[in-house]
């Protein structure tokens, strides 16, 4: 699970097994686009990441952080909010 901050500082929060070959994807470094939403935003910048034994733990983290606030988002990135199950 992962997290990125867009040049207009909007947050998205994704899930991938390689962390480093999306942020590229996102970024438009490589033959995949990434999210059609980063795609106006670039470039983006990985801020925060997680990990998890498998996609479903992933995946429910991911719907949990997107259920946050941006103020929230920004907390959890500061280290300040831990909202884990």
């Amino acid at each position: 699970m992962y997290m990125l901050r867009c040049v207009d500082d909007t947050l998205y929060t994704g899930i991938t097994t390689d962390v480093s070959r999306r942020v590229d994807e996102h970024n438009g470094l490589s033959r995949k686009e990434g999210a059609k939403c980063t795609r106006a935003r670039r470039p983006v910048r990985l801020v925060y990441t997680e990990t998890y034994e498998d996609r479903s733990d992933a995946s429910k983290r991911e719907w949990q952080i997107k259920q946050l606030s941006r103020t929230q988002k920004n907390l959890l990135l500061e280290g300040v909010l831990c909202i884990k199950d």
